[in-house]
């Protein structure tokens, strides 16, 4: 019996290890879905407060997607908010970065997103339920912004609405939409797609912000 309890007591900071390296920064975890061609990932450098994403993939479009994604779990309504750069020039003016709240980790899952493209084209767009194919112009709303710099969506029951601003100026909204087929628990995370499954294309986010609703 104390040999147990010495045991256990020796495996705690092991786990406690092991928990604290799953997570990154305020997410619970990293993974690229759609099995792009090249491996993406994403990092938290803590004294700075900034990630770092890195991810491949022919698009987030069709019925099925390929990306990097940095997410969490959260229940109910939420706020999320961050700062996003992409980083040099790119190799097609259609890769992506912003915020994504997804049903789950497959190809194909429904899901919405806050886009901020290579050639400043901001939208938000969705994919109705899964399996379905993304349609132009039916499942988007485009921002009057170009270049946003700050990037926002808010869930309130299943309306999501999204904020951008220009670097150093106020929020201003972009259009909201009801996502019906999202269950009250969603993945809501950061994402990075290269529009180009031969390319990785990186990007640093900063002054990432979720605030989640008292129950």
């Amino acid at each position: 019996m104390k040999q147990s309890v010495f045991l256990t007591i020796l495996l705690i900071p092991t786990l406690l290890a092991s928990f604290a390296q799953g997570k990154i920064g305020l997410f619970e975890k990293n993974t690229d879905v759609g099995n792009p061609k090249l491996t993406g990932s994403s990092v938290y450098n803590a004294a700075k407060k900034e990630y770092t994403l890195r991810g491949s993939g022919y698009n987030i479009w069709f019925e099925r997607d390929e990306f990097q994604y940095l997410f969490k779990h959260i229940t109910g309504d939420f706020t999320v908010t961050a700062d996003f750069e992409l980083v040099g020039a790119g190799k097609d003016p259609h890769r992506k970065v912003g915020w994504m709240v997804r049903e789950s980790l497959d190809d194909n899952a429904s899901h919405l997103s806050a886009v901020v493209h290579g050639d400043g084209l901001t939208v938000l767009q969705w994919r109705v339920a899964k399996g379905d194919k993304m349609r132009d112009p039916e499942d988007e709303i485009f921002s009057k912004e170009k270049q946003a710099h700050t990037v926002q969506i808010e869930r309130k029951g299943k309306n999501y609405t999204m904020r951008v601003a220009a670097k150093g100026a106020p929020l201003q909204e972009v259009g909201s939409h009801v996502m019906s087929n999202l269950t009250d628990q969603v993945m809501v995370g950061l994402y990075i797609c290269s529009h180009n499954p031969d390319v990785i294309e990186e990007a640093k986010v900063r002054n990432v912000r979720i605030v989640q609703a008292r129950k």
